[in-house]
């Protein structure tokens, strides 16, 4: 058990350093673009440009965040502080989602007034992005699945590659066919792109803090469940919560069939435990057991 606790605050460290090593990379490349989007008069590279600066920003947030939740509970925070990721998972995507907006209102700016753009350099300037943005990809890509703080951040870099993927076409087109239009229209797409992908992310973290039940797990069929376990007659009063995006929570009341010795409430109590554990992924449970404890 020590073994698994030790690795497991091994991965977050690992996690933090990556967050930290991809934030450096991304700030370096938004100050590249920002002063190519400058030169060449470019809004889509402009916006690449606000747009890694933005993430960079989301990507250190996560990082603080990361850090924060590895405090241990305390008097005033029993549950300890690892909703902090997930409340940086949502600022982020709120973030995110608002420059998008923005971007849009600028993008029909330009497409009304189109003005001349050096594609040359924005397809190289582009180009230094993308592989920046390949190389972070990369690097968050094992730990997005199991950390919503993560998965945040890997979205705004999928963004920024599929960005940085649309801005060097825009800037192929712009060098060659003088096709100024092209880059507002890019910017466009890039946005649309960028908020599907976030909402799942906003939608993941509201759910969590409003301690909405886990959609993959269904009250009725843990009630029915536990009721094929000998001497209880029902359970009722279920609330189930995840406590960040790995965790998940449960308190009951159990409603025995008979007015059984401790010992055997104990092993039926152990019963249910080891029932919601293996087959619906619950560690962490809140029973209160009892006979004829209360009318449903």
């Amino acid at each position: 058990m020590a073994d698994n606790h030790k690795h497991h605050h091994h991965n977050e460290y690992l996690e933090g350093k990556k967050l930290l090593w991809v934030t450096l990379l991304n700030l370096g490349i938004t100050i590249i673009q920002i002063i190519g989007g400058l030169v060449s008069n470019s809004l889509s590279l402009l916006s690449d440009a606000i747009h890694n600066l933005a993430d960079s920003s989301a990507i250190f947030l996560a990082f603080i965040a990361g850090k924060i939740s590895r405090k241990k509970p305390d008097d005033h925070k029993t549950y300890g502080y690892q909703r902090a990721e997930i409340l940086a998972a949502l600022l982020n995507g709120m973030i995110l989602i608002s420059i998008c907006l923005l971007l849009f209102y600028e993008a029909f700016q330009r497409f009304v007034s189109p003005e001349p753009i050096k594609g040359k350099t924005v397809l190289i300037v582009a180009s230094f992005g993308l592989i920046a943005n390949l190389i972070s990809v990369i690097v968050l890509k094992r730990d997005k699945d199991h950390n919503l703080n993560i998965k945040a951040a890997y979205l705004h870099l999928m963004g920024d590659t599929f960005s940085s993927v649309a801005v060097i076409a825009g800037g192929l087109i712009i060098w060659k066919f003088n096709i100024y239009w092209i880059d507002p229209v890019i910017t466009v797409f890039v946005g649309i792109y960028i908020i599907y992908h976030t909402w799942d992310v906003i939608k993941q973290s509201i759910d969590i803090l409003m301690q909405s039940t886990p959609g993959e797990i269904k009250l009725s069929e843990i009630s029915e469940s536990v009721k094929t376990i000998d001497h209880v007659d029902n359970m009722h009063h279920i609330h189930i919560w995840k406590l960040n995006d790995l965790q998940i929570h449960l308190e009951a009341h159990v409603n025995l069939d008979d007015n059984i010795n401790m010992i055997k409430m104990m092993e039926v109590k152990r019963s249910i435990e080891d029932l919601l554990t293996t087959r619906f992924n619950i560690s962490h449970t809140t029973l209160q057991m009892g006979y004829r404890c209360c009318k449903l």
